[in-house]
């Protein structure tokens, strides 16, 4: 899939952990860290508020899109 999602760059740029985003957002330590391991297949548009809420930042910031070849390519 094209979206990557740099949710672990956020949390280290604003200085948190796992479990107190967790707590913020109000989602289980698992599914944070599918999200934060970019392994999620989807993200609902609740959920994704609520990080940007939590850690001061826009969608943007957490979800990129790369091209399918430029990303096959880093593997």
């Amino acid at each position: 899939m094209g979206i990557i999602i740099n949710l672990d760059v956020v949390m280290a740029q604003r200085k948190k952990g796992l479990t107190e985003l967790a707590k913020e957002v109000d989602i289980t330590l698992a599914n944070l860290s599918i999200l934060k391991n970019n392994k999620a297949k989807a993200i609902r548009l609740s959920t994704l508020d609520a990080i940007c809420k939590a850690l001061d930042c826009q969608p943007g910031d957490i979800l990129q899109y790369i091209e399918e070849e430029k990303e096959k390519g880093k593997e």
